[in-house]
């Protein structure tokens, strides 16, 4: 695998090697650090701005960072991902400065990954960059990928993922029609989340364990910018409205003091059925360059 970044800006560099650091202050036993994705392939976006049906959005891309420990290290990743990602944004200005995203492994879950030529383990493998190595395990040869195979549980996963949502989706007019709002807005969610979910298990075979729908958002945009006709949060309104549905996962069942109103549900669903359209059109896409994959 490379090893070196020499070929990113200096305040890249910097930037990775904080984490790196951090990484390693915070989680025991880590074997491997390695930097994948658009970064790695000096394929990344480092801030852009448009104008698209009249909505401002922006992208910019992540530091995708594999982080592989002897055994995956469990619930409490996030936890330890959460206080990793404030210790690197003490000093910077948060929504503007290139964030980090963190998967885990156990690097013999990893390593039979690889040798079963799991997709996005493979592309790993392929173009990733090692940027800490304890020098204790070695990475499985990688295989070559059976598109074949790859088509088949892409579409498998949005047959059950999207399906999912749908369903989510449809229990929201249930509640919605039995007046219990905070129920519709917990189904709200969670056909959103699975949704998101979708995307990522089409196009890379994996998806993190996360709830976070920003975090699930900022992780499908580098698949598709589309999601921000859904979700635009350009006015005060549009960022309430993302609020209260990120929030609804667990507040509308634990916190008796959440609310959400009618009107709030009536204007979230049109932006969860329009995502829906989205995640269908996407997902059919990719599920199809798999196909064309197959022939060659």
């Amino acid at each position: 695998m490379k090893r070196s970044i020499r070929f990113l800006p200096p305040n890249k560099r910097q930037d990775l090697q904080q984490l790196v650091a951090l990484i390693r202050e915070h989680i025991k036993q880590v074997e491997m650090v390695i930097l994948f994705g658009s970064y790695a392939k000096d394929k990344y976006v480092d801030y852009d701005q448009r104008i698209e049906f009249g909505t401002p959005t922006y992208y910019m891309s992540d530091y995708d960072l594999l982080i592989l420990t002897r055994k995956d290290i469990g619930a409490v990743k996030f936890s330890l991902y959460s206080k990793i990602k404030n210790r690197f944004f003490e000093d910077k200005n948060r929504p503007f400065h290139t964030h980090p995203q963190f998967i885990n492994y156990g690097i013999d879950d990893f390593n039979y990954a690889l040798s079963k030529a799991h997709y996005f383990e493979t592309e790993i493998k392929r173009d990733g960059i090692v940027l800490y190595d304890s020098g204790e395990y070695k990475l499985a040869r990688r295989r070559k990928l059976d598109f074949t195979e790859i088509k088949e549980r892409a579409q498998n996963y949005f047959e059950d993922k999207f399906t999912t949502a749908i369903d989510f989706l449809n229990g929201v007019n249930y509640y919605y029609g039995n007046g219990r709002y905070k129920m519709s807005s917990f189904h709200l969610h969670q056909s959103t989340e699975n949704l998101l979910r979708t995307i990522s298990l089409v196009y890379i075979l994996y998806s993190p364990k996360n709830h976070d729908l920003d975090e699930l958002i900022r992780g499908c945009k580098a698949y598709t910018t589309e999601l921000c006709k859904a979700f635009p949060r350009n006015t005060p309104e549009e960022e309430r409205l993302f609020d209260l549905l990120q929030r609804s996962y667990i507040e509308s069942r634990y916190n008796p003091d959440f609310e959400i109103t009618q009107d709030d549900i009536c204007a979230l669903v049109p932006k969860v059925e329009r995502l829906k359209q989205i995640v269908e059109k996407v997902c059919r896409d990719r599920i199809a360059y798999y196909d064309s994959q197959i022939e060659k």
